[in-house]
């Protein structure tokens, strides 16, 4: 089964976050639990995680379809020490907070060397933040996303991935979401369908297919390998229509949150519908709306 939906506003609180899903017919969603720009944000009250959870229930949201991002200061690699214990910090709220409101699932960029360090270094330093973190929490899985490599970021190649998994102690709290956009843009053809079946193959043979918790369905404004970060809507990038099809009926991606990330909260009522329709009739699921 696909459970395909946004990342909606958490506008009035992250209590509103099931209703404003529901309400362009998502089956899942995705949410900030603070501020997305800030390094510090409030604990959500017992009222707001009562509310939020009730929601959840009322419109049949599960934690596994439930996707929250990190705030985009955090750096888990930074070169810069008093960053890195900012980020750090950071990091732990993000968690704690994704755990007071029952939630299985973190997402995040891995983090930047900023040319200052190897990657090697770099990679180890973002496992070591991890490993931290998660020492000090339990119950929520740290899912790093896939990125498109632009400046000094990483994790654009799944060897990244692969480095920073293998040095997390707790296998059973670490996995991937793979944002379609940035990982075209890396390199990896999604495009046609033998870059289609190479790429999952190469996620397999490096990564392991069972550390894919989620994806981010966006198209790319930019091109192959263009190292650029750029979404476009749903048909308007260079991924096309066509992929969307082939992965809304790709059976490996059942059971997870595909979330969009498109640019026009407008149409993703309109593209979320698009995209059940999309999928072959012995095995349609509708929107839930």
């Amino acid at each position: 089964m696909k459970y395909i939906g946004a990342h909606v506003s958490a506008a009035g609180g992250v209590q509103n976050t099931p209703i404003a899903a529901h309400e362009i017919g998502a089956k899942a969603f995705a949410l900030f639990t603070g501020s997305s720009n800030r390094w510090v944000s409030k604990e959500p009250t017992t009222a707001t995680i009562d509310d939020f959870k009730r929601n959840c229930e009322k419109f049949g949201y599960t934690p596994d379809v439930i996707l929250p991002h990190d705030n985009f200061l955090i750096n888990l690699g930074s070169p810069d020490e008093k960053k890195l214990a900012l980020s750090r910090k950071s990091f732990y709220d993000e968690m704690h907070r994704a755990e007071l409101l029952g939630l299985k699932l973190l997402n995040f960029h891995p983090g930047s060397h900023l040319n200052q360090m190897p990657e090697d270094e770099c990679l180890n330093l973002i496992a070591e933040s991890i490993n931290i973190t998660l020492d000090k929490t339990s119950g929520v899985t740290a899912v790093l996303e896939s990125t498109a490599g632009q400046g000094s970021n990483l994790g654009w190649r799944f060897e990244h991935l692969a480095h920073i998994i293998d040095k997390v102690e707790d296998k059973n709290r670490i996995g991937v979401c793979v944002d379609t956009c940035h990982s075209h843009s890396a390199g990896y053809d999604l495009f046609s369908p033998e870059g289609y079946n190479k790429t999952w193959q190469e996620f397999d043979d490096i990564i392991g297919s069972q550390y894919l918790k989620a994806m981010h369905l966006n198209d790319n404004m930019r091109t192959l390998g263009s190292h650029i970060d750029r979404h476009a809507s749903i048909g308007d990038g260079s991924l096309g229509r066509e992929f969307f099809i082939r992965l809304v009926n790709d059976p490996r991606f059942d059971n997870m949150p595909l979330i969009l990330e498109t640019p026009n909260p407008d149409i993703w009522e309109e593209e979320i519908k698009w995209l059940y329709d999309s999928i072959q009739p012995d095995n349609n699921i509708q929107p839930n709306k």
